[in-house]
């Protein structure tokens, strides 16, 4: 499973761009996802890899995410007693959507505690965009 935060604003994007980050739910700044690692995901991803950031989630990071940052219709927080290890593993392997619990298919989260440490403008590892691989769940980690 793959975490997708979108980095950069919506000032002087292309129109295939700023389509391809509606397609992927990513319409403000500091909005994450959750996706497959499918072919057309990635394909998608590569085209705007200069915008945000995104890489493998693991499952301690996951279990934070939906606690803290996870929203039900109506903007109401999730109780955390229905967060079981059961429905992170299913979640994290694919076979349940985040909407098929009940939840929205997005976070909103903060800008990072302690900056970006980074350039927001190059790839990683010179800066913060692109793939992350295992490390992103350090910045998900200072974004709740």
């Amino acid at each position: 499973m793959l975490v997708v935060i979108r980095i950069s604003g919506q000032v002087e994007i292309r129109k295939d761009i700023k389509a391809t980050l509606d397609r992927l739910r990513l319409r403000k700044k500091f909005a994450c996802v959750l996706l497959k690692e499918k072919p057309e995901f990635l394909g998608m991803l590569e085209k705007v890899k200069f915008y945000v950031a995104f890489g493998k989630i693991d499952k301690q990071t996951l279990t934070e995410l939906i606690s803290k940052r996870g929203r039900l219709p109506g903007n109401k927080p999730v109780d955390k007693d229905k967060i079981t290890s059961d429905l992170i593993d299913s979640v994290l392997n694919g076979k349940k959507k985040l909407t098929d619990i009940g939840l929205k298919p997005f976070f909103s989260l903060h800008p990072p505690r302690g900056g970006f440490r980074k350039s927001t403008k190059f790839l990683y590892p010179k800066g913060v965009l692109g793939d992350w691989k295992e490390e992103i769940n350090s910045l998900v980690k200072r974004m709740l």
